[in-house]
Parts: structure tokens; C-alpha cells; sequence
């Protein structure tokens, strides 16, 4: 019989493994987070939408686009999760608001990304895993700022 409070918990620690993880550029342990098949969709908005599939792909991007930063933190600000799928108790969604904290070696200039992870978690042989991730930025400071704002598909607030 499923638990959900130790599924909300399991869940918060993989989101949480996330940050650790691309904080120490650790990337093959991005494996242990991820299925083979995972597709994870980023939008910056100021470029091209991207989709990566598999811990591999992934890790490759963000290893090259953070590499210029002598110091990079990824900070998860909130985070919920939805264990509550009514038809398959191996199946949640949750979503990440988080920032970026980085320092650019070459210019000596300190900025951050805020950004939006939405995503569906999948429990493979009890232990959840990222199925799918949809990555928008939401705003940054630094050479180029921006402030796109939230995105559309959000679900509506509740009260």
C-alpha cells in the first residue's frame, strides 16, 4: 500500500540530489536520478527550445553551458510534489522554482538564473526517478537580464 508521506519525502530528496548534484558537477550521478529514457525539455526563451534524452545528454549540456563559472550553486527556493495519481501510485508530479548562483571566471561578474522545473516522476523497482522535466527560465540578472515571467501552463492557484 503506498505511503505518501514517504513518497512526498523520497521525492524531495531527489529533487534536492538534483541541486547537489549539478552544484559538484557530478554528472554521472545524474544516472541514479534519471531514467535511460527521460526527456528533459529546456527553454531559456531567449534561444530555441532544446530537448535532451537520458542522463548523458543532459549532463553534457549543462557541464558545457556552466563551465565559464568558477563557482555555481543551484539553490531550489520551493518545491512540491503530487503523489496523488489516481490511476498508477508509481507515478507523481512536482515542480522546482530554483536559482542559479554563479560567478563568471573571465569577466569577474556575479549574476544568477531563477528558473521553473516541471516535472513527472516514475518509481522504477521502489525508487523514483525524473520521466520527464520541463525547464523555463524565469528571470536573470548579468549581461544580458531578462524577465519572462511565469509560464502560462502553470497550474491556477488554489485557495
Amino acid at each position: 500500500m503506498p505511503d505518501p508521506t514517504a513518497d512526498v519525502v523520497a521525492l524531495w530528496r531527489l529533487q534536492h540530489a538534483y541541486a547537489d548534484i549539478v552544484t559538484r558537477r557530478a554528472w554521472p550521478e545524474l544516472h541514479d536520478l534519471f531514467l535511460p529514457t527521460t526527456t528533459v525539455l529546456v527553454d531559456t526563451v531567449t534561444a530555441p527550445a532544446r530537448t535532451f534524452t537520458g542522463p548523458d545528454e543532459l549532463g553534457g549540456f549543462i557541464g558545457a553551458a556552466i563551465e565559464r563559472y568558477d563557482h555555481f550553486a543551484f539553490v531550489i527556493l520551493n518545491a512540491v510534489v503530487d503523489v496523488e495519481t489516481p490511476t498508477d501510485p508509481d507515478t507523481a508530479t512536482g515542480r522546482i522554482f530554483m536559482t542559479e548562483i554563479r560567478h563568471e571566471a573571465a569577466t569577474d561578474d556575479w549574476h544568477q538564473a531563477y528558473g521553473l522545473y516541471q516535472d513527472d516522476y516514475r518509481r522504477v523497482d521502489g525508487r523514483w526517478r525524473f520521466a520527464a522535466r520541463r525547464y523555463r527560465s524565469l528571470a536573470r540578472t548579468g549581461p544580458v537580464p531578462a524577465v519572462p515571467g511565469l509560464p502560462s501552463d502553470l497550474p491556477p492557484a488554489t485557495r
